[in-house]
């Protein structure tokens, strides 16, 4: 007996159509795989340049105290060859004869000498009596340098004029010394006037309580052009 099949039941017949649905279900499932993406998870960088410093442990060791120091013991020594210690009952002898002292004596201390060092006199601005130049005063020896005086060529032809003020000293034999320039327009004129003071002749010197002193003085002298 031959058995006939149904065409509807031969799945001969569809059978690339089940192809086409398997590869639909395949690609499907390829393209869900691609597109699942995982959650993200954010790693954070660990930070490499941090230095650790190595500390050092230091032990802490106590230091064992030391027990204080007794007092050095100072011995005194009593030099015998110089003083002899003698008791209280001991009698003393002496080369000194006590019975030419009385009671009534009076006892003076002789006065100590004492080396005064010697000073060198100061010079005086005022005294007693003042020196004096050829019997007058200042004014005379100041007239006696305005007369002695050459006026240097170099001021002159440079106009250079002026007062040169100097003081001297007169000394107790009457001769002037310490020359000193306190004033000047000009380094030669200075040298001009203190020329002049050093040929002075020597004056009649100070006294103080009826003693020659030394005496200080202040001149000005003045230099002038004249046309």
């Amino acid at each position: 007996m031959e058995i006939k099949k149904s065409p509807e039941a031969d799945l001969q017949n569809r059978k690339g159509l089940f192809f086409e649905i398997g590869l639909v279900i395949a690609l499907g499932a390829v393209l869900g795989a691609f597109l699942y993406t995982p959650k993200e998870y954010r790693i954070e960088q660990v930070v490499s340049n941090v230095i650790v410093e190595d500390q050092q442990i230091v032990e802490v060791t106590r230091q064992e105290q030391k027990p204080p120091e007794q007092p050095k013991k100072v011995e005194m020594q009593v030099v015998t060859d110089i003083l002899d210690v003698v008791t209280n009952d001991t009698k003393i002898t002496s080369d000194i004869n006590f019975d030419e002292f009385t009671e009534d004596m009076e006892i003076t201390a002789a006065p100590v000498e004492v080396e005064e060092e010697i000073v060198e006199d100061q010079p005086f601005i005022r005294v007693e009596k003042m020196p004096s130049f050829q019997g007058g005063d200042l004014n005379a020896f100041r007239n006696w340098v305005q007369g002695k005086l050459h006026y240097p060529q170099i001021a002159q032809e440079n106009g250079i004029s002026g007062r040169v003020v100097l003081s001297f000293v007169i000394e107790k034999d009457g001769s002037l010394t310490n020359i000193e320039v306190l004033q000047a327009p000009d380094r030669s004129l200075s040298e001009e006037a203190v020329r002049v003071l050093q040929t002075s002749p020597k004056w009649e010197p100070g006294m103080q309580s009826n003693k020659a002193v030394r005496v200080k003085y202040t001149l000005p002298v003045d230099f002038q052009i004249h046309n």
